[in-house]
Formats: C-alpha cells, structure tokens, sequence
C-alpha cells in the first residue's frame, strides 16, 4: 500500500499564506516517491490580506482553508480532521502563512503559540511515533511540538536562529540544497526560501526532505 502523506497549508501566497513553490515542490515530490497526500488547513481568517504586487495590506478578509483550497485544486480538508492514524507522515510547507496563521511567530517570536489545530495535529503525529518535515519558516513551530532539544534548521540567518533557540530549538546551519534530520524525533528540516534565491535551489532541499520524510515513515 502507498504511504500518506499529511500536508498542512496556511493559505495561498508567500507574504499571507503557504509559499506556493514549496508548496507545489512539495506535493509534486511526494507523487513521484509513489506515495498520496491529502491537503489540509485550519478553517479560519488568515492574519491579514497582503497585496503581492506592492507588498501593502489590502482591505479584505480571506478564509485560509479556502485559499489554500486554491494549491490542493479543492480537494482540502479542514485542519481538525487530521488524525496521525491515517497518515504515515506530516509535512509543512513554510511561506509567512505558516509565521502568521499557523502560529503567531512573525508577531510573538520566541513566545509564538501554534494554531490549536495546527498544533494538535502536530502532536498526534510526534506521539505516534511518525514523521514530520518542516521547511522554510515552519521549523519555528518545532519548539512547540517537541520541547526542548530537537534539531531544526532554518537556513543561516542568525537572527532567525536564535529567535528559534530561545523556544528549545537547537538550531544547526544549513546550506539551502540540504536538510537537517533529528532521527530521534523523526523530525526533517530545510531552509527552502530562508535561503534560496531561484527555485531551483529550494527544489533540491525540499526533494530531499520528502524522500527522507517517506523514508522514516
């Protein structure tokens, strides 16, 4: 039987949602490991409304499941559905959705709390015993899931790392097309747009995390 994969979105568009590269990356790698996935997002208001020519905030309200609806063509699934005993792996793409709906770490930093069922999920999936990937900014949730001590990267920005460090993360430097695994909690990282400058380089990165991901699982 073919593995499966959970994917959690937070919305469409890099600056208020999933970065739609990784996020597309992402699911086309996961089909060509032979493995499914089943798109998921919280049913809910995304943070603000971000227009991606000028960079303002538009006066609008968008609903996260259904712009993140837009990635998955329609087939989503709200975020509270998601049980780990379905899935064999969980894995997030990053973009300022996953800073700003899915936590509140572009605001908060290091006092970020996760989306309740972002984070319920999450912790379904760390108490199983399966395997989660976090690329991008998405690793600033890891403190939250697994405590003190797990291993993640975002890339090599020091600011970032230490933001991460002051919620029980140990950051390790990483060079975009890499990722880092903590095998204990079955947890794969990579830097993906942190650090990229084209897309071909968040490719390799988030190549190797699904199949590594799909590996553990």
């Amino acid at each position: 039987m073919n593995k499966k994969v959970a994917v959690i979105l937070a919305g469409s568009g890099v600056y208020d949602g999933s970065e739609l590269h990784e996020a597309v990356i992402t699911l086309l790698n996961i089909d060509r490991q032979g493995a499914e996935y089943q798109c998921f997002a919280p049913d809910m208001d995304q943070h603000h409304v971000i227009n991606h020519i000028t960079g303002e905030e538009m006066n609008e309200r968008r609903n996260v499941l259904i712009e993140s609806a837009r990635i998955a063509r329609g087939d989503i699934k709200p975020v509270r559905e998601l049980k780990a005993a379905d899935y064999d792996a969980l894995i997030l793409p990053g973009g300022f959705g996953a800073a700003k709906n899915l936590s509140d770490f572009a605001f908060s930093g290091a006092e970020l709390r996760v989306q309740i069922g972002v984070s319920n999920a999450a912790k379904d999936f760390k108490q199983a015993g399966k395997p989660i990937g976090l690329m991008c900014i998405a690793p600033a949730l890891a403190g939250r899931i697994f405590g003190e001590g797990v291993r993640a990267t975002i890339g090599t920005d020091q600011e970032t790392a230490s933001t991460l460090e002051a919620t029980g993360v140990r950051h390790v430097n990483c060079e975009v097309s890499d990722i880092v695994v903590d095998e204990e909690h079955k947890l794969v990282t990579t830097p993906a747009y942190m650090s990229a400058q084209k897309i071909s380089e968040a490719a390799d990165g988030i190549e190797k995390l699904v199949k590594k991901v799909l590996e553990m699982a």
